[in-house]
């Protein structure tokens, strides 16, 4: 097989979503999400994040990243 080609195991794909200050998030880094308001805190750390809004996770809101907040959303629709 030429290794030129495209693997179609989708386990070695990497997916993104953009938070609101246009930071990529890689989705297989994401450690919780917390939904507040129209609004989602996700943690990306590997030890974890304080519960204290935008210290240290990345804030998606509905407003000013649709398409990622509509992605993560689903989750708690």
């Amino acid at each position: 097989m030429d290794p030129s080609t495209t693997n179609n195991n989708n386990t070695n794909t990497n997916s993104y979503i953009k938070s609101d200050n246009n930071v990529l998030i890689n989705e297989k880094a994401i450690k919780w999400v917390k939904k507040i308001h129209e609004c989602l805190e996700v943690c990306t750390k590997s030890t974890g994040c304080t519960a204290i809004k935008g210290k240290d996770t990345h804030r998606i809101c509905k407003v000013n990243s649709p398409e990622s907040y509509e992605k993560l959303g689903k989750y708690f629709d």
